[in-house]
């Protein structure tokens, strides 16, 4: 279980949005020596530092950071907390040695890391958790840990034990090493004699942590049952062996604003971390290659990709593979300080590291440093699309710029989608939520020069018809020369919802040609591109059943006119009505909130299908509801804030349901305005 010489751990920092996982980024950059002093976030820190992170006041992107610690090199990855920003982590949690989670200290807050785990879980990542604040904790860390276990697939076990104070916690004491230490703010932490008070306290904390990990260590549990003191070698090893195998989650207490705590937490990553070798077999990275955890395109700079090197040394000018057998060279190597690079000649085994101009890579790929392409042997989570917005230029002249511009950030992004609606003439942005559009437009706006005007994506309402009808639709005119004729009778019926258009005929005789059938539905498609309500029509059947023509006259544009005319006319006298698209929503929530979703759904018109538990997420639920689409564009503002930020859900158009009433009135009055 030692460490290997050269090798370089990567820790990526994850959790709840406002745990302070920047802060403690920076603290750890401070207490290695990499930075002269921590700077507080948005002021000068490393990270943090875009101009739309300092804008928005919260990481909106990943931070990385290398540095060395006790002759040992370190690759931080710190990503950001807020749901509609996660998708940055999803490539970055991959490549991982170690996930380190930051969490508040109150136990109601406890649930907001259920999501980090779950993934950390799916993914095999050894993983530890921070609590930073803990001056602040306002209750017993033991009702925490009793609050964190539920949401933990591995037995959370506690590193620390807090020194309380006055009512506050002004230490701990290291469980494994029985020795106590008390914050220094700015400062290492002062080790002092264990507190006589707490001496009975202590010893009972570490026999539970002993018997936690005596879950997974026979010998340790015939000495706990033997009342044999253990070992603190093997102690040790069995702490790092556990963690290693993802069998249990130490826990850490400190307060990053102030640096305490930090130190000890390092000398534990020092430990604790397993060695790049377990990140490259998980990834499927075989020999010398480098895993894409993002991609960036920096103004004059041009493309750069962030890559964490398995398998050897890189060096700069090498040769790449791509999945896809695409070929590449770096050309140009950079170690990564914030939004500060610095070009180096080479990159050691295991650094998170910049690759300038390879072209091809994208976010989640595995570059070979050699003749044979590989794919990577995880994936992220495909993440849905629950917020759009209609979007075009100000001067059409940038129509081609906003579709190269849009494509980057795309790449960049893996949480963006762009949608070319043809039906609705529309182009649609979708992403995480309304803040997470916003910095995606910031961008465009910044880096590209181009601004947008946005508004809320059309609901795709069609219409039909309630009966029956014969209309004849008839063309006829005179220019001098050769005129127009055309003259068509058209049965017009309702179809069952969904079954779309049908047409036919039933033509004898030749009284309509048949070079000319096609022209005349050709006129009646025209048609149905919009109804006398102004929307597209659907479930309708059309019979071409007579009509007349002139040998000199008719052609094929005559007769398509004839049948535009029949079927517009036809259309306003077969009762039209309005259909309004219902989706299906899938609804994951905590099921606190189940009650208040319920009746915001039936504010919605929602018509809830059923409940059941989440599969494999305690204490959460899974709601199926029908909606109607007009209603989903701001449900998942609501449902963030009925769920602390965790509720989520899936959608897909499922059908449409006749709309009436002063509903369908307002809908066609803006549409014929």
């Amino acid at each position: 279980m030692g460490r290997k010489a050269g090798a370089v751990r990567t820790i990526v920092l994850v959790g709840p949005n406002g745990a302070g996982k920047t802060t403690l980024f920076e603290a750890l950059l401070h207490a290695a020596g990499a930075t002269d002093r921590q700077v507080p976030v948005g002021q000068g820190s490393v990270g943090d530092g875009s101009p739309e992170a300092r804008a928005a006041g919260q990481s909106v992107e990943l931070n990385i950071a290398s540095f060395d610690f006790m002759d040992d090199r370190y690759a931080l990855i710190d990503c950001p907390g807020s749901v509609e920003f996660r998708a940055e982590a999803d490539h970055a949690l991959a490549c991982a040695d170690l996930a380190l989670l930051v969490i508040d200290p109150e136990p109601d807050k406890a649930i907001l890391a259920q999501p980090w785990l779950k993934e950390i879980e799916r993914l095999g990542i050894p993983r530890a958790i921070f609590v930073n604040r803990i001056d602040q904790a306002r209750g017993n860390v033991g009702d925490l840990l009793a609050a964190l276990q539920p949401v933990s697939a591995a037995p959370v076990v506690a590193r620390q034990l807090p020194i309380w104070k006055d009512e506050h916690v002004t230490g701990f004491i290291d469980l494994a090493l029985e020795r106590a230490f008390v914050y220094r703010p700015g400062k290492a932490s002062e080790q002092v004699d264990i507190p006589g008070d707490l001496k009975a306290e202590e010893e009972g904390a570490r026999f539970h942590m002993l018997e936690q990990m005596a879950d997974f260590d026979d010998t340790l549990m015939e000495q706990l049952l033997s009342d044999e003191t253990p070992d603190l070698g093997a102690v040790f090893a069995d702490i790092i062996a556990e963690t290693r195998a993802a069998q249990i989650v130490p826990v850490f207490l400190g307060v990053a604003q102030q640096g305490s705590g930090v130190r000890r937490l390092l000398k534990a990553l020092r430990h604790d971390a397993p060695e790049p070798d377990a990140a490259a077999r998980r990834l499927g990275a075989d020999g010398p290659s480098a895993y894409v955890v993002k991609t960036s395109h920096a103004g004059q700079a041009g493309k750069m990709t962030y890559a964490r090197v398995f398998g050897a040394d890189l060096a700069d000018g090498s040769d790449v593979t791509l999945p896809d057998e695409g070929k590449g060279r770096i050309s140009g190597l950079f170690q990564v300080l914030g939004q500060a690079t610095k070009k180096v000649a080479s990159a050691r085994c295991g650094d998170v590291v910049a690759l300038g101009k390879v072209e091809g890579a994208h976010a989640g790929d595995l570059l070979s440093i050699g003749k044979t392409g590989v794919k990577a042997a995880v994936s992220a989570t495909a993440r849905f699309p629950v917020y759009e917005i209609a979007i075009e230029t100000r001067d059409r002249k940038d129509d081609v710029r906003l579709s190269g511009a849009l494509s980057k950030l795309l790449e960049e992004d893996p949480g963006l989608k762009l949608v070319h609606d043809g039906e609705l003439h529309e182009m649609r942005l979708a992403g995480q939520g309304e803040a997470h559009l916003r910095i995606a437009l910031d961008r465009l706006k910044r880096r590209y020069g181009l601004e947008v005007t946005q508004h809320a994506p059309t609901t795709p309402y069609k219409e039909t018809i309630r009966k029956a009808v014969t209309q004849r639709g008839r063309h006829k005119k005179q220019t001098g020369g050769h005129g127009q004729f055309g003259d068509v009778l058209l049965e017009i019926r309702p179809l069952a919802r969904g079954e779309g258009f049908q047409f036919s005929d039933r033509i004898t005789g030749g009284v309509v040609p048949k070079q000319w059938i096609p022209a005349v539905e050709a006129g009646v498609r025209d048609a149905l591109e919009k109804g006398p309500l102004g929307f597209p029509v659907v479930d309708v059947a059309v019979t071409l059943v007579d009509g007349s023509w002139h040998p000199v006259d008719s052609s094929e544009m005559a007769f398509r006119t004839a049948g535009r005319i029949g079927m517009s006319e036809g259309l306003a006298a077969a009762s039209p009505i309005l259909l309004e698209p219902i989706e299906k929503l899938t609804i994951y929530a905590p099921n606190t909130a189940t009650a208040r979703i319920t009746s915001t759904l039936s504010n919605k018109r929602g018509q809830i299908l059923g409940f059941d538990a989440r599969d494999g997420w305690p204490g959460w639920d899974r709601i199926e509801v029908c909606m109607p689409h007009a209603e989903r564009q701001d449900f998942i503002i609501d449902l963030r804030s009925m769920t602390q930020g965790l509720g989520a859900f899936e959608a897909a158009f499922d059908h449409r349901v006749e709309l009436t009433g002063r509903k369908a009135e307002e809908v066609v009055s803006r549409a014929s305005a």
